[in-house]
């Protein structure tokens, strides 16, 4: 009887706790709550990249039918993704970059895969896929299961959904180019799906594998709270509470980005960087370490999403090849002098210590009192450093980078500093704007985080020279 007792008394904690947790947070939406049945699943019985498009299709049809057409009249903003016709809908622009897409070109010198990051779409790795294509790449951008229609997409998918995903990308680019090198760009959980890829090609020793791989704020390690995120999902269902399947709840105004985040993402997140990890020990175990194709990575000390020293420690310290660089983003030292930003921690010895089997640069201030940026550089089982100047300097008003930041150049028309936007069309990445708080559509949080990498044309220069000279097997 006591047992039972407590157990009771449990419950009913359980219970109240939950219902003040979900008392101070915002009303679910349609978009929260309708599940697509039409998404593909590992177990979809998808063979081909045809039939991924395919499903894809009757997905967006989906998406049409049983969100965007019953979407409340209350909740028809002018800021609302769901909203038809609205700033924030995606059929405003002249591509729904929310969709896969392939880029084609006449005896194609390579192949590319994008990956994009979680609650992300295609278009994120859109400018760098331009410029990839222009240098004679086939290029696809795949959109990731439980991406790019509904904040709710990302309850069910799974780390096996998004495998089985890259897998099929994979197989068509190699058949539609055969003998041709495939490189995969993947940028946060993009590098995770990535480097999954890679290493379980090693361990399974196919022949078609990356020939190379770019990583962009890879996903290599993260808390492991978020681990415990599907106890929350369990807890709500449990108590029949809806909001407890959700991490946060948010406003939808970004056309290409889910705001809202579900507790099964991070879940599913903190599962990817365990597999990656399980995957790299197999291969090390194996001795087969020397297959990993070259690595290019770049990684900003300032992330709030991913854990930016496991990038160094979890896959660079125990790779076994030289041709692989770690880039790192400083933080805006010229902060630091005055005291506004926190001293960086983690990769302040990147230059120092017992040579590195890889390269290491870190872009930063010429001096902590001077905008200006350069590179240091060491090369593998080097003791020197070389500085180069990069000819770009930090923004007046930048202190860092962000996870969000690294992909979209000054100019993208929807993060980029405002240069390329339109007058009344979206834009995230301008300066913050100044007024009340509480008076703007779009949550002020949102414009606080950089949106926009001021090095962007450094980053997109090395990344066409290290394509090419994979490409070129130099």
């Amino acid at each position: 009887m006591p047992v039972l007792l407590m157990l009771m008394g449990a419950c009913i904690s359980l219970a109240a706790a939950a219902a003040i947790y979900i008392s101070y947070r915002p009303a679910l939406s349609i978009w929260h709550e309708t599940l697509l049945s039409d998404e593909f699943t590992a177990g979809a019985g998808v063979t081909d990249w045809q039939q991924y498009l395919a499903r894809e299709d009757a997905l967006f049809r989906q998406l049409d039918a049983e969100i965007i057409q019953r979407v409340p009249a209350a909740a028809r903003t002018r800021f609302n993704r769901f909203s038809a016709g609205s700033r924030s809908d995606p059929a405003q622009w002249p591509v729904n970059w929310n969709r896969s897409f392939e880029w084609t070109v006449h005896d194609a010198r390579f192949g590319v895969l994008l990956l994009h990051g979680y609650s992300d779409s295609p278009y994120s790795l859109r400018a760098l896929g331009e410029a990839l294509h222009a240098r004679g790449g086939q290029v696809l951008g795949l959109r990731i299961p439980g991406h790019g229609t509904a904040p709710s997409g990302l309850r069910l998918t799974t780390a096996e959904d998004m495998n089985a995903a890259v897998a099929l990308a994979m197989a068509h680019l190699h058949r539609e180019l055969p003998g041709k090198p495939v490189i995969i760009v993947g940028y946060s959980n993009g590098a995770a799906l990535a480097l999954h890829h890679t290493f379980a090609a090693i361990n399974a020793g196919r022949a078609e594998r990356p020939a190379a791989l770019v990583l962009i704020s890879p996903e290599v390690g993260i808390s492991p709270v978020a681990a415990l995120a599907s106890w929350q999902a369990w807890i709500g269902e449990i108590l029949g509470t809806a909001e407890l399947a959700w991490d946060s709840i948010e406003a939808e105004f970004d056309p290409f980005k889910y705001n809202s985040f579900a507790v099964n993402a991070g879940a599913q997140a903190y599962r990817m960087t365990q597999l990656v990890q399980a995957q790299i020990s197999a291969v090390a175990a194996a001795g087969r370490l020397k297959e990993v194709p070259p690595i290019l990575a770049f990684q900003s000390e300032a992330d709030a999403t991913v854990t930016a020293t496991a990038v160094k420690r979890e896959l660079f310290d125990r790779l076994e090849s030289d041709d692989a660089e770690l880039v790192l983003f400083d933080v805006n030292r010229v902060f630091e002098t005055e005291g506004l930003v926190i001293q960086p921690a983690g990769f302040d010895t990147a230059l120092a210590g017992p040579p590195h089997r890889y390269t290491v640069s870190i872009l930063t201030n010429r001096t902590p009192q001077d905008l200006a940026a350069v590179v240091r550089r060491r090369l593998p089982m080097a003791d020197a450093v070389t500085t180069e100047d990069t000819g770009l300097s930090w923004p007046r008003d930048v202190y860092s980078l962000a996870h969000i930041a690294l992909p979209f150049p000054p100019e993208d028309p929807l993060y980029g500093d405002g240069r390329a936007t339109r007058l009344n069309s979206l834009n995230l990445g301008r300066a913050v704007l100044r007024g009340e708080k509480g008076r703007l559509e779009i949550p002020d949080s949102a414009m606080t985080r950089q949106h926009w990498n001021p090095f962007y044309p450094y980053m997109e220069s090395r990344i066409l020279a290290f394509v090419d000279r994979a490409v070129s097997g130099r």
